[in-house]
């Protein structure tokens, strides 16, 4: 009786506790001299150089105050700012600098969790010539462990910074019950017959057998320390193996050592010619949360070491990523700290130290009482609910089990119920932690129907949230044998699928070529380079009526050709002209003869808030003719067409020196702009070539067709 009146007095405090601040990440530049780092191309010398980019110069001012990057050319430049930064997928984040510019500036910052497309997170962020704190915010995060790069561009002035912090409005969550690590079947490691619930790592036991080598894979996990020392354990290939750490008495109790010597390899793999493990009995999978705990120390002070995460077998690299850097200095730190596995760090079994990222010299380490706990979690398949259009919240803590039913021959689990229809889902093969329920999703194959007989193919992804056709009471079936999923609607109202045809209007857009070229001082053109002519001097796009948010899924259709051949690629735009990314529905490769496109197209967490698509008809230098039609947006579920299905309404464009306007035709020359401000003052002939001044026979200038005598 009196568990359970602990357990229902822990649910009322849990239940009625409110979300607050947590700081997860903060950076003081005035004693950390690893940011801004603008030496993005590896010279490795942070300076300027001609016609190159993504390069700068980082100074200390003062040595405690800031740090400021200056952009001393007029090359596009970017910076690290921050790195390590622990996320959750799907968080949102708030961000606060202290910061200042010679000038006012707006900068893009982005946070990344890799470098592939959709793989960060954009904010613009505003900057006064006077020192304030400036906060920003990211929504949508696809990572656990972030960076922030700073984008000024091509901007030339100095900025300065003091400080940085990260944190998230976390809401209350259930209690974590954490777990001793245990071995690959489940059970305590066992030594000399007894069970070691601290796995070894408080170095008191010597090594049952020192001479286990690194890839004997049934033996080397029970060594939860591994060291590599420059010049020992020399291996056939001329190089030197993992060995299990030495293990020796310091300040009056045994520690696991790494004897680090002179770091000589040449370039970046001098980092890990002396290396340090801490070796877990296990793998893990995604969407694990690992807590990892340690004392560590060096006989000299070192500013930073790397750590990355390796597979079974210590050296054999699998993510650059783990915990961080990890500084060192002469008295014992202690390191507390929670991995939630993405992805890309599953199949992971070690963290591995660099210990030679900064320092070459010989320096020893020192470490003790490693730690290994796993977040103990339900396992099984689970089902979470929300509707966007009611409010309603996904309650990960309370998410429904599958369980089996013999009429169906299938798991099954029933979602959603009066007042509280559901209109999306995520399916999860864990229960405890939303990070984790979030990583362990299924994803199906193919569009869900409300029919218990259709069948789709899943597999696992993280972070799937899936659609479903209505809002109501949701029966979901399972065969995990099979790796399906169908879905039924008990109650509630369904949408049915639209009929979405394609829009007819037939764009015709007459692109001028490119301006490669200057004009002499007496006005006439100059066959040399030197003009400002960009892919996007020439420009189209399909405007969707309502801004997209990062995720949704869609279609792209439509029927495309052109007078030459001519590579376009593609862009995501807020509004026509304002861009966000730079990678949209790939490259479109225009032929002489019609082609059908058609292409999925997910919105990346760059572009959250696109309205359009940009198409740089520019790609070419060339004039040239295109032509596009029967074009096609919607929802990849079919609930939704994003343009309108007859009219040009939805189509923008911009010629040489125009500013974006709905598409029209007007005196047989598509694309003419309506104002004439900020219109060419060029002439071309009738095949779209830049001509001289002096050039007789009809031209067109300003949009406008005439005769030059």
């Amino acid at each position: 009786m009196k568990k359970l009146f602990t357990l229902i007095a822990l649910l009322a405090v849990f239940m009625g506790a409110k979300a607050e601040w947590v700081e997860d990440y903060k950076i003081d530049y005035s004693t950390y001299s690893g940011f801004p780092q603008a030496d993005l191309d590896g010279d490795g010398d942070a300076k300027w150089k001609d016609g190159e980019s993504s390069v700068g110069t980082v100074t200390t001012q003062g040595g405690t105050e800031y740090q400021k990057v200056t952009g001393a050319g007029p090359y596009w430049h970017q910076y690290f700012i921050a790195d390590g930064i622990p996320t959750e997928l799907d968080g949102a984040y708030t961000v606060k600098a202290m910061v200042k510019a010679s000038e006012p500036v707006s900068i893009t910052v982005n946070m990344g969790w890799g470098w592939g497309q959709g793989q960060q997170a954009s904010a613009s962020v505003s900057i006064g010539t006077e020192w304030a704190e400036v906060e920003w915010e990211y929504t949508g995060i696809g990572g656990t462990s972030c960076n922030l790069v700073a984008q000024p561009g091509s901007f030339t002035g100095i900025i300065e910074w003091k400080y940085l912090t990260v944190s998230h409005n976390a809401k209350p969550v259930r209690p974590t019950v954490w777990q001793e690590w245990l071995t690959s079947d489940g059970q305590p490691v066992i030594v000399d017959g007894s069970p070691i619930a601290t796995y070894m790592g408080d170095a008191e036991t010597p090594w049952a057998d020192p001479n286990v080598r690194f890839n004997d894979q049934e033996k080397n996990n029970l060594i939860c320390a591994w060291s590599k020392e420059k010049g020992r354990n020399m291996n056939d290939d001329g190089g030197w193996d993992p060995f299990p750490a030495d293990i020796e008495v310091v300040d009056g109790s045994h520690v696991f050592v790494c004897h680090g010597q002179p770091a000589t390899t040449d370039g970046d793999a001098s980092a890990w010619d002396n290396q340090f493990w801490i070796q877990s009995p296990k793998s893990w999978k995604s969407g694990d949360q690992v807590k990892i705990h340690f004392r560590y120390k060096a006989s000299a002070p070192v500013s930073s070491t790397d750590t990355q995460i390796h597979k079974q077998n210590p050296s054999d690299y699998l993510i650059w990523h783990a915990i961080g850097n990890i500084a060192f200095t002469t008295e014992w730190q202690e390191f507390d700290g929670v991995m939630t596995i993405g992805d890309d760090m599953a199949g992971g079994w070690s963290i591995a130290f660099n210990l030679n990222s900064v320092v070459k010299d010989a320096v020893t380490f020192y470490f003790d009482d490693l730690s290994w706990q796993s977040m103990k979690l339900d396992e099984g398949y689970f089902v979470a609910g929300s509707n966007p259009n009611t409010g309603l919240e996904y309650d990960f803590d309370n998410a429904v089990q599958f369980e089996f039913d013999e009429d169906a021959n299938a798991l099954t689990a029933t979602i959603g119920e009066k007042n509280a229809y559901v209109s999306q889902v995520m399916i999860s093969t864990v229960r405890g932690n939303d990070a984790a329920f979030k990583s362990s999703t299924l994803k199906p194959a193919g569009t869900i129907e409300n029919d218990p007989e259709v069948w789709l193919d899943y597999t696992e992804s993280s972070l799937a949230k899936l659609n479903l056709p209505g809002e109501g009471i949701w029966k979901i079936y399972l065969d995990a044998d099979y790796k399906k999923m169908a879905f039924e609607m008990l109650e509630g109202t369904e949408i049915k699928p639209k009929e979405i045809l394609p829009n007819p209007t037939l764009i015709t857009i007459n692109a001028l070529e490119r301006d490669d070229l200057t004009d002499g001082e007496d006005g006439t053109v100059k066959e040399e380079p030197g003009g400002t002519g960009q892919p996007w001097d020439n420009q189209f796009w399909i405007v969707a009526n309502r801004e997209l948010t990062t995720g949704e899924a869609t279609i792209v259709q439509f029927k495309y050709k052109s007078a030459i051949p001519a590579k376009v690629s593609t862009q995501c735009h807020a509004d026509p002209g304002s861009y966000l990314h730079w990678a949209a529905i790939g490259d479109v490769n225009f032929t002489e003869e019609w082609q059908d496109f058609e292409t999925t197209f997910t919105v990346p967490s760059e572009a959250n808030g696109m309205k359009s698509i940009a198409f740089n008809l520019s790609e070419i230098k060339d004039a040239n003719k295109y032509e596009i039609k029967d074009v096609v947006w919607k929802l990849d579920d079919n609930s939704e067409s994003l343009i309108n299905q007859t009219g040009s309404d939805n189509f923008y464009v911009k010629i040489l020196g125009e500013n974006p306007h709905v598409y029209v035709d007007e005196e047989g020359i598509s694309s003419v702009v309506n104002g004439k401000n900020n219109v060419p003052t060029v002439t071309y002939n009738l095949a779209g070539q830049r001509v001289s001044k002096d050039y007789k026979g009809i031209v067109i200038n300003n949009g406008k067709k005439y005769i030059a005598k």
